[in-house]
């Protein structure tokens, strides 16, 4: 089987740390098997303890590396080694103002006032994934989302569905090859305990808005991304095509509109 460029939304935690480990060692037989693998590690501006995610990275692949001679001593390439693994920090903050922050008293009406600020930063998120695989002519791109998490708006059927379609645009695939595998924390666990991987918490930046609580449906949730994506959709089109002026028009920031009025009154007088 030819080998493939993959990107991986890594975190840090357990759950994207288990997917990595799957990708690495050939071991889903969902997940191609990859030349490379680039970790997409987002900074949306608001998270704490910035080295927890690759200090967790690189003890793992030093482990990991161990054990590929002894999976693959059967194999002719007695040579095997881990597929390179890239991790990449990508700023998505001002996206993810664009999307909520600098809008959300005007946003929230519009969806039974609802608090979506989690689903705005995963729409930016793989917004900035996209574009990074669209610039690096990488075809596949996961994530770790388990239905054991589908509290999180962002980890629900109708967020995915969309999210994959979107992505698909671009002639990128987005999936998510253990939402049932990992349905159960328990699995996450043995299988991290089974390569000798740290199976707890700790591997993550701690964002500010982790435990934000929303009572958010998948109706709000659909109605904010049929919204929001055909406008992400035209900033990454006029962001591909060079067009940064434009790109950056479609996101104003939040006071622009009390400026523009603050304007607009000095000329009255």
């Amino acid at each position: 089987m030819e080998k493939v460029e993959l990107a991986i939304m890594f975190s840090g935690g357990t759950d994207s740390l288990a997917l990595y480990a799957l990708a690495a060692l050939g071991h889903h037989p969902i997940l191609p098997r990859p030349r490379h693998i680039h970790l997409l590690h987002m900074l949306n501006g608001m998270s704490r303890f910035h080295e927890f995610p690759r200090q967790r990275l690189e003890a793992a692949q030093k482990i990991l590396a161990k054990q590929v001679p002894l999976a693959e001593m059967s194999l002719p390439d007695s040579a095997v080694k881990l597929p390179e693994a890239l991790m990449v920090e990508l700023d998505m903050g001002r996206l993810f103002q664009g999307l909520w922050l600098d809008s959300y008293e005007e946003l929230m009406p519009r969806y039974n006032g609802k608090n979506l600020v989690c689903v705005a930063c995963k729409v930016a998120m793989h917004t900035r994934a996209i574009i990074y695989c669209l610039e690096n002519f990488i075809p596949h791109l996961v994530t770790a989302y388990a239905r054991r998490q589908e509290y999180y708006p962002e980890q629900t059927p109708v967020f995915m569905e969309k999210i994959a379609e979107f992505s698909s645009r671009f002639g990128i695939r987005t999936y998510f090859p253990v939402y049932e595998d990992l349905d159960d924390e328990m699995v996450t666990r043995h299988l991290l305990e089974d390569l000798g991987l740290p199976s707890t918490g700790g591997g993550e930046r701690k964002c500010l808005f982790c435990q934000t609580l929303t009572t958010a449906t998948e109706k709000e949730i659909g109605q904010y991304l049929d919204d929001m994506l055909p406008l992400v959709k035209k900033y990454v089109e006029l962001r591909q095509s060079g067009r940064i002026r434009e790109a950056a028009n479609c996101f104003p920031p939040g006071n622009a509109k009390i400026m523009q009025k603050t304007r607009r009154r000095k000329k009255i007088k």
